[in-house]
């Protein structure tokens, strides 16, 4: 028996020392929704304002309750004057004891108003949370359409690097050949010299990007960010009429819906501050004991005056030009993000534009533009000077592609977190 027990002790103890294996390693990302998805589960920040919005609704109950009542003992005559005994602290020694209990009792309405204030301040609180996930949500999108934007550059000048090593063979066989000038073998290398600078720069870009989106989902341990596949698609056109985002962000914004929050608490504030105009009442029971027994009973009516009408005066006007300022700052916001609003949808529409004019358009002429100083320049009917420039030109055409297509995601973030929901 002994002997088992040793055993199974000494397996538990190497159970027990032996290491955890490693938790599996987690990969996120190649869409924007599982970024969001695990930001909104995990991220710091954003759990710190769900737990404030919590706070604030905690605070409701307590804010509309009855006061603790006050208990009082006062020891009446501890040096017995007028009878044989000596001093003494003890209620049943002493001349008499009195116990009062009293109750404050707010004038009708104040605990009502109490707790609407505190009602309103959990609503602000919530709708802060709302707009602070609202702003991690935009820049976690505007940061993945970067991203993707910076790896599909580093493809395009991986392939115009390529192109321009191509033209450079083609100009260094010439001017072996006697073909072609040395200056044109020169110029192709300080070319792909230039390209292969920017192809690092994009990859330094690519990699702050990706440090960037990190951070923004609060820097997860045991977790690999999966590099962006696809850019989320345009909602159609007949989403973005401008009549109705602007009735969906009067009814949704979330700094908006804070400003609502706010003017509805210094509203309720100023009512509570008026209804300070009228006193508290107090009441309270007191049995007074005599040796061993109560011998009398008291009631207690107690009453505020409120006389210190200045200084309540100042408070109702504070109250008022807090609930003035309110509303003014809400019409500000409004105005501010009407504005941004229908910026961000004439920017919306001008890269919806150039993206189809350059991908339609300029992209395949440059193409064929590039193709055709190629050949003319391999049968010595073009100088070296029009491969160079159509070269750029495709470089540059390829540039507007990929800035046409990160705008549209940009702008499409804003407009998102204007109206406060997704298109």
């Amino acid at each position: 028996m002994r002997a088992t027990i040793t055993a199974l002790l000494a397996i538990f103890l190497v159970a027990t020392a032996a290491p955890r294996a490693a938790e599996p390693e987690r990969v996120i990302g190649g869409h924007v929704e599982s970024l969001l998805e695990f930001a909104r589960a995990s991220h710091p920040e954003f759990a710190a304002l769900r737990a404030e919005a919590d706070a604030a609704a905690a605070r409701i109950e307590p804010a509309g309750a009855l006061p603790d009542p006050v208990l009082r003992t006062e020891l009446r005559n501890v040096t017995n004057e007028g009878s044989d005994a000596s001093g003494n602290l003890l209620p049943s020694r002493v001349g008499s004891t009195r116990y009062a209990v009293s109750q404050t009792l707010p004038w009708f309405g104040k605990r009502d108003l109490r707790r609407e204030v505190a009602g309103a301040g959990a609503d602000e609180a919530q709708a802060r949370a709302r707009a602070g996930w609202m702003d991690l949500a935009t820049r976690i999108k505007v940061n993945y359409a970067q991203h993707h934007v910076h790896l599909t550059s580093i493809r395009y000048a991986q392939e115009t690097l390529d192109l321009m090593q191509r033209v450079a063979e083609i100009a260094r066989v010439r001017y072996a050949s006697g073909l072609g000038s040395q200056q044109d073998a020169l110029r192709a290398q300080a070319e792909i010299t230039a390209m292969q600078t920017d192809l690092v720069m994009l990859e330094g870009e690519s990699a702050q990007a990706s440090a960037r989106m990190r951070s923004l989902l609060g820097r997860p341990e045991n977790v690999r960010l999966h590099p962006p596949d696809h850019l989320r698609t345009l909602p159609p056109a007949a989403k973005l009429d401008v009549i109705a985002l602007e009735a969906r962000l009067r009814a949704n914004n979330p700094q908006l819906v804070t400003d609502d929050a706010r003017i509805a608490g210094a509203e309720k504030g100023r009512d509570l501050v008026q209804r300070n105009r009228y006193p508290d009442v107090s009441v309270g029971v007191a049995p007074i004991q005599t040796r061993n027994r109560v011998s009398e009973w008291e009631l207690m009516f107690e009453i505020n005056i409120p006389l210190q009408q200045g200084s309540r005066r100042a408070q109702e006007r504070e109250a008022e030009l807090a609930l003035e300022a309110a509303r003014l700052r809400r019409q500000g916001n409004l105005n501010q993000s009407l504005a941004e609003l229908s910026e961000s949808l004439a920017g919306l529409e001008v890269a919806r534009r150039l993206e189809s004019l350059v991908n339609t358009g300029l992209l395949p002429q440059a193409e064929l533009n590039l193709n055709a100083a190629l050949t003319g320049y391999e049968t010595g009917r073009v100088d070296f000077a029009a491969v160079l420039d159509a070269h750029r030109q495709l470089r540059r055409a390829r540039l507007d592609l990929v800035k046409a297509r990160v705008d549209q995601q940009m702008r499409l973030a804003e407009i998102e977190k204007m109206v406060g929901e997704e298109l």
